[in-house]
Parts: structure tokens; C-alpha cells; sequence
């Protein structure tokens, strides 16, 4: 598939007409060709998106929610388009491909709901006769990057709240899905966002520090937000940080699951392996350290190896529940973890088969801090069972981490559970429930080296408006 630059509403070549190419990671054939921006071409973006913000920023919030609604349909009939693209350019399943558009267009109703929800506020003021305001109003250009891993998902996140705020967008594709991303600005070009109002970028890898600085850069940009990794995150932040530029980031996860010693067992096990094996574990909430209390860990472990063994993996256009790893890099690194940590001592009990790309659900008990697996982030279906006494070791050890987005505690006592999850350092927290799960309207993000600020609902609005200071006054008195 042939992918251009959408520019002010038109499908234009790179300078130079210069191009990069996706290759599936199954079977190494070119999935898409994509034309590899240049730092005018942002310029153009840019400046696109400049030019159509007086007249998006002054549409009543009820035709924004139309052309909202309308994409969201849109999206949905556009399914399988979308979960081709998914499997072809990240290896994902077919389910997991149409999840990605049905929670997509989740966001983007979302987001048309918030239209009429951009609240300001009276505020008392000491001067006789003043009418004083806090003011909510769109910020101007936004600059959304979405990584591939959910990428419809991640993709419509970065985009759908900016714009029913009454921003209009410069969205930079990630380079590992160029094409699944560019549909996204297609259908909502198509749902009669106006010229300009939604611009898409896709870039060549090798090009992505120039053309990030390029975007945060331009004197257009007011905001920014970013989707990935904590070391690319950081990198963001800094670039935002010279030009003092908000940026909202929501970065990497080592979620903890902690099953204290009064969970239902099955419940912790079937939250684990969701938890741990969707998408790959390839999710920034997956779980990646099972923490569970000695008393009932045999019995836990055991029913965990087991239903791990029992899921299918292989190609992604089977009837699987594991498919692909983005690439074999990644693929690689399960191998390293994996064998750094048996070498340390830890014990393979469900999985440790590679095909090429493709790692069948794999739990390594016994982990320990010495292990690397312990700190950094898998990324993978290969996944650690940490072995503790008691909620305050599991507290502790679910803090001895840099990380801070999703975790989740099983208990069958709720005063206890919340007492723990009160103690986790972390943005997001489930009792009973999996560390991977998201609403469209609920406060979505992370502390600590998993970012800040917040995605969904109301929280969004703060993010993607300027709050202004503004009176209305009459005959005031002045000392001189």
C-alpha cells in the first residue's frame, strides 16, 4: 500500500518524493510504502493547521460533535481495512485489530460528548462591580504522536479530544505503521473535518529527531502529546521543554498484578494471563511482574502455567491469541531476558517456544532483582512470577520499579485490597480486575518514568485548553 503526506485536506508527496518502506514481520514482504517527510514538509503541516484553526476554534461545539460522530460510524465501517493494515504492519491478530477500531470509535463519541462539557467558571472578585472569569478556550495547534502497538486506538487518542476542544491537529504516524495511521486522518478528513483541520505526517525512521524537533518546534505548536516509550518520552519532554511547550506523556509500564493471600485464585489467574499475554504483551498497562503471596503461590503458579500453555500463538491470520512481536529485535529480547534470568535462577514453568517472530505465552517463576527481567520493561509475552510474604513485601516490591502507570491487586477482602492499592505507586489501579483495561472517559496515565498528565474525559479538556483570566468591569476607583 501506497501511503502519502496528508496536508491541508490533499494527499501530497514528500519532498523529493522520498519514500520507506514497512515490511510485515511474519512474512518480510513490503506491507506499505510511505513517503518520508522532510523538515518543510512539517513546515507545511504546520502552517496548514494554523491556517484552519480561526474558523475550527470558532465552530459551535454541536457541529464539532457532528463531524465526531460521523467519523466514528465511519471508522467502524471501515473494520476490516483497519485489521488488514494490523496484521500486515504490526503482526497483531485480526481481533485484536477490530478492537482496535470498536474502541476507537469508542474515543471519538467520547470526545463529541466533551464538545458541550468545556466548563468555565464565576470566580468572587474584591472590586465592586466586577465580573470575573475563568475562561476555556482552544490552545491553538496540537501535535499528536501515537506509537504502533494499539495503533487505531493509540492513533484516534492523540487526535480526538484536541479537536473537539476545537484544536486542529498535526498527527505524526509512527514509523512501524504508517499506512494503519494514515487511515485514521483519511476517515476523519472524509467525515468533513475542514481543509486543514487534520494533517497527518509519516516519516523514515532515520528521520524521526529532526522531524520531531521540526514539529514541537514550529511557532504554531502549542501543545503536544506523545504515546511510547520512556527513553523517547524523555527526548520529547526535553525538546518541549526548550521551546516551553506543555507536552502530555503517557510512557512505558512494568505493571504489577498482586494476588494476596485471600484471592480467588481463578480470578487472579484468568486477570493474570489477559493481562499478561493481549496484544503479545505488547501494552504499556500489560502486566509484567505476577507478585503473589507464598501461602497460595503453588497453587496459583500451577493454574497459571497451565492455562499459559493451553493458549494458541502463531501467524496472526490464524485463529490465535498470540501472534506476532513487532519485529525480530523484539523477538530477540525475549530470548535475552529469558536467558539471563534461567542463568540466575529462575525456572521456566509455561512456554520458552520462538518461531521466528512468533513466542508462545511464557512465565518464569522465581524472578528476583538481580535478574534484568526484574527492572526493564519485556515488551513481550515473556513474563516474571515474583514470589513474596505478606502485603508489605508486595507493596514493596511492586514500588522497586521507575515505572508508574496500571497495577492491580486480587483480594476477596475490598477494605484490605483498597488499602494496598492506596500504596502502589501508580496512576491507575484495579481490585479484582487486570492491569490492562481503559474507558474513553476515565483519567488515563502514569507517575513517575511513565509520564504525566492526563488522557480521557474531562481530564482531556484540561489538557487541550488554555484557562484564561477574564473580567468585566465598570466605573472602578484608582489612586491616581
Amino acid at each position: 500500500m501506497n501511503v502519502a503526506l496528508l496536508i491541508n485536506g490533499a494527499d501530497v508527496q514528500a519532498r523529493g518524493n522520498a519514500t520507506f518502506e514497512r515490511k510485515d514481520p511474519v512474512t518480510g514482504q513490503v506491507a506499505s510504502t510511505a513517503a518520508a517527510a522532510s523538515v518543510e514538509d512539517v513546515n507545511a503541516a504546520c502552517e496548514a493547521a494554523a491556517a484552519a484553526f480561526p474558523a475550527w476554534s470558532a465552530t459551535g461545539p454541536n457541529d464539532r460533535r457532528k463531524i465526531l460522530l460521523k467519523a466514528a460510524d465511519m471508522l467502524e465501517a471501515k473494520t476490516p481495512d483497519f485489521i488488514k493494515l494490523v496484521m500486515e504492519e504490526t503482526g497483531g491478530t485480526g481481533p485484536w485489530g477490530g478492537f482496535n477500531v470498536y474502541f476507537a470509535a469508542k474515543l471519538l463519541r467520547e470526545a463529541a460528548c466533551m464538545t458541550t462539557m468545556i466548563h468555565g467558571e464565576v470566580i468572587p472578585s474584591d472590586k465592586p462591580g466586577c465580573l470575573a472569569m475563568g475562561y476555556r478556550q482552544p490552545v491553538g495547534v496540537c501535535v499528536g504522536m501515537a506509537p504502533w502497538n494499539a495503533p487505531v486506538i493509540l492513533g484516534m487518542r492523540a487526535v480526538a479530544m484536541p479537536l473537539a476542544c476545537g484544536n486542529t491537529v498535526v498527527m505524526k504516524a509512527s514509523e512501524t505503521c504508517p499506512a494503519t495511521h494514515m487511515l485514521i486522518g483519511k476517515v476523519l478528513q472524509e467525515a468533513c473535518l475542514p481543509k486543514g483541520v487534520i494533517n497527518v505526517i509519516t516519516h523514515a525512521r532515520e528521520d524521526a529527531p529532526k522531524v520531531v524537533e521540526a514539529l514541537i518546534a514550529h511557532p504554531a505548536v502549542r501543545r503536544i502529546n506523545f504515546t511510547g516509550s520512556s527513553h523517547v518520552g524523555r527526548i520529547v519532554a526535553q525538546i518541549a521543554a526548550k521551546y516551553l511547550k506543555p507536552v502530555l506523556l503517557e510512557l512505558g509500564g512494568k505493571a504489577p498484578l498482586l494476588v494476596l493471600d485471600d484471592a480467588n485464585i481463578d480470578d487472579a489467574v484468568n486477570g493474570a494471563a489477559f493481562g499478561a499475554f493481549m496484544h503479545q504483551g505488547q501494552i504499556c498497562m500489560s502486566t509484567e511482574r505476577i507478585i503473589v503471596d507464598n501461602k497460595i503461590a503453588d497453587a496459583f503458579v500451577n493454574k497459571l502455567a497451565a492455562k499459559a500453555n493451553a493458549l494458541p500463538y502463531g501467524d496472526p491470520r490464524g485463529k490465535v491469541v498470540l501472534g506476532s512481536l513487532v519485529s525480530m529485535q523484539a523477538a530477540d529480547r525475549m530470548d535475552d531476558l529469558l536467558k539471563d534470568a534461567v542463568g540466575k535462577g529462575a525456572k521456566v514453568v509455561a512456554g520458552g517456544k520462538r518461531d521466528g517472530t512468533i513466542w508462545s505465552a511464557t512465565l518464569l517463576d522465581n524472578v528476583n532483582p538481580q535478574m534484568k527481567i526484574y527492572r526493564e520493561e519485556s515488551f513481550g509475552p515473556v513474563k516474571s512470577i515474583i514470589r513474596v510474604d505478606g502485603d508489605d513485601e508486595a507493596v514493596s516490591v511492586a514500588n522497586d520499579t521507575e515505572y508508574g502507570l496500571a497495577s492491580a491487586v486480587f483480594s476477596e477482602n475490598i477494605q484490605r485490597a483498597m488499602g494496598v492499592a492506596k500504596r502502589i505507586q501508580s496512576g491507575i489501579c484495579h481490585i479484582n480486575g487486570p492491569t490492562v483495561s481503559d474507558e474513553p472517559q476515565m483519567p488515563f496515565g502514569g507517575t513517575k518514568d511513565s509520564g504525566y498528565g492526563r488522557f480521557g474525559g474531562t481530564a482531556g479538556i484540561a489538557e487541550f485548553t488554555e484557562l484564561r483570566w477574564i473580567t468585566i468591569e465598570s466605573h472602578q476607583h484608582y489612586p491616581f
